[in-house]
């Protein structure tokens, strides 16, 4: 479940301010940490340590300000109580443009990647963009920037950022290849979760080409038709509880299953601007860059 901050005194809100801008919060440095030698062998190696950065900071910074502005919290609150039932939460924060979302900063993409700042290629294929503020993060380091989206508010909002919006049943037959594609906090929320995997190893442009994915752990699948919530028709079941058990078997289980292998892997919240009643809200990720099998091939587990 989401958790949260709700600080509603202007003299507390102003100390979380500071707090966050100093770095001095103690609680936000638990959402990277790790247990390495919980880790599975060959996953330990892979692991890289992330921390709160400038661009971190900022998003939580923006996130406190915007909850405090009343009114429009206010209307926020009554469009979502009106249309929840029947609209998915996505495009109702698409059409109130709220609920933005923060994967990882730039710094943070390129550390993953292990690129630098100069870094270019040619095409990023951003799976489940949103309103396209993560994409935004990735797309310097690429010329043609493609995404996907299901709801109607958001490919709007990708639109109007210039970005190339393919159907969710489009982008696997076009006939082109990316040299990235990003899957971030999808794979718990498709119904066809190994088929993705699949088509996005058939995606990527061969040998060079990479798969940056997040997921939330503990792993609970679902997926949201309208207002309601249901679980997907491929479940996909992780062993273990705990946060490192889990990237674990998704590193030599899942993926492998499919013929990815584990390039890069670290710990990251997975933060969504707030509402009335909460300044932001996190969630536990994992993010992983993937690379295809060196021999193509799937595995016959």
């Amino acid at each position: 479940m989401w958790t949260g901050k709700y600080v509603r005194s202007p003299l507390v809100r102003s100390l979380f301010l500071n707090m966050v801008t100093e770095g001095e919060a103690a609680e936000p440095q638990k959402w990277y940490q790790c247990c390495p030698e919980l880790l599975g062998e060959s996953v330990q190696p892979l692991f890289i340590q992330s921390h709160m950065d400038s661009d971190t900071k900022a998003f939580l910074k923006r996130s406190v300000e915007k909850s405090g502005w009343l009114f429009t919290q206010l209307y926020h609150s009554l469009v979502s109580t009106i249309l929840g039932p029947v609209v998915s939460r996505t495009s109702i924060n698409g059409f109130l443009g709220r609920g933005s979302m923060f994967v990882f900063s730039a710094e943070q993409f390129r550390q993953l990647l292990q690129i630098s700042p100069e870094w270019r290629a040619e095409r990023l294929l951003d799976l489940g963009a949103g309103d396209g503020g993560v994409t935004e993060v990735m797309g310097g380091h690429f010329r043609e920037i493609y995404a996907t989206e299901v709801s109607a508010p958001m490919k709007w909002h990708l639109q109007r950022r210039n970005y190339k919006v393919l159907g969710i049943d489009e982008w696997q037959h076009t006939g082109l290849q990316y040299d990235v594609i990003s899957c971030l906090n999808l794979l718990d929320r498709c119904d066809d979760p190994l088929l993705l995997l699949r088509d996005i190893k058939r995606s990527l442009v061969p040998e060079t080409g990479r798969l940056i994915l997040a997921t939330v752990l503990p792993f609970q699948p679902y997926v949201e038709i309208g207002g309601r919530w249901q679980r997907p028709k491929e479940h996909v079941r992780l062993k273990g509880k705990t946060w490192e058990e889990q990237v674990t078997d998704l590193s030599t289980e899942v993926f492998q299953k499919v013929g990815f292998k584990v390039e890069t892997v670290t710990r990251l919240p997975y933060l969504c601007e707030g509402d009335m009643y909460n300044d932001y809200y996190v969630l536990d990720d994992a993010v992983f860059v993937l690379k295809a099998s060196e021999d193509g091939s799937e595995s016959a587990q």
